[in-house]
């Protein structure tokens, strides 16, 4: 077992107080431009979807305007198809893939739903590559009434006025090598834990809500996304990240429980997709790839059984 001791902030087996996120928000720097690459590409969809600015993050001396790409033309009858990219900023396929999927599919879908696509909820993280927002808190873990993220709070007021009709769900992200060797030692620093090393899978993988498995919708999403890239294989000990595989590619997860952002609707359709960058298998453009073809599989899943899920 390796200790929380390995990891420069904090003092082993005590929680951080306001004076280690002093010091870890002092280590990190600014390593690419929210403006330059997301803001400019979803200024590039203006004129063919709607976009609406949905609140803005205020952490000094940077301010960031939170932005959603919506369907041109609404239509109350449609179902709705919500789309989030970049809770955690340093999952960058997420971002991209999601954006992606609004240049080159979303037209197809026209007069079939209603799309909210919010392509990054976590623009100072995005520009950091971290996992979590200024005060050290992880905006997925975030996504419950009186939220301490505003990344998250954020989202759930956009999301508020048609919640209850919203028909799929999928939340963009990636799992990485930065997982074992900075995001899950920091947690358990920050936490005044012992830190025990996991197994980084290599592939693509998908999360089910254990608490509405939807296990046809979710092979689904794995069959289509093989054709651009490889499914994570089970470890050794039949699990993927810790939780038991239960279908090639999947795993399940009790999402309202643990604050995630694929619970921030009741959609029967949620899946929160896991690409893995750090493949030597896989580029950067076959990770944006099957970010967007994940939701392409998604949604068409989703309308196939329409009559279904009422």
């Amino acid at each position: 077992m390796t200790t929380q001791a390995t990891y420069p902030i904090g003092t082993p087996g005590t929680p951080w107080g306001p004076a280690e996120v002093a010091a870890w928000l002092a280590r990190q720097t600014r390593q690419r431009s929210y403006a330059k690459d997301v803001l400019s590409a979803v200024d590039a969809l203006r004129s063919r979807f709607d976009v609406v600015k949905y609140g803005q993050l205020d952490y000094a001396p940077d301010s960031y305007p939170l932005v959603a790409i919506k369907s041109s033309h609404w239509n109350e009858a449609l179902p709705c198809v919500l789309v989030t990219g970049g809770v955690h900023g340093y999952e960058t396929s997420g971002v991209h893939g999601a954006l992606q999927f609004v240049d080159r599919h979303a037209d197809a879908y026209a007069g079939k739903v209603n799309f909210v696509i919010a392509p990054c909820i976590s623009p100072w993280a995005y520009e950091r590559i971290h996992r979590w927002n200024p005060q050290a808190i992880d905006p997925n873990r975030s996504f419950r009434d009186n939220s301490p993220a505003q990344e998250s709070a954020a989202l759930m007021r956009l999301v508020a006025p048609f919640r209850d009709r919203v028909l799929v769900h999928v939340d963009l992200h990636e799992t990485t090598d930065t997982d074992e060797s900075e995001f899950r030692p920091a947690l358990a620093a920050r936490d005044g834990m012992a830190f025990e090393p996991g197994e980084v899978p290599d592939g693509f993988y998908v999360v089910d809500d254990s608490e509405n498995q939807q296990p046809a919708f979710q092979q689904a999403v794995i069959a289509a996304v093989a054709k651009v890239t490889h499914i994570a294989p089970a470890d050794s000990k039949g699990q993927i990240i810790g939780s038991p595989v239960v279908a090639p590619g999947v795993i399940n997860y009790p999402l309202k429980k643990l604050g995630l952002c694929a619970s921030v609707t009741p959609a029967r359709y949620t899946t929160t997709t896991e690409v893995y960058p750090d493949s030597p298998r896989a580029t950067p453009e076959q990770c944006n790839e099957a970010q967007a073809t994940a939701v392409c599989a998604a949604i068409d899943f989703a309308l196939a059984h329409a009559a279904t899920a009422a």
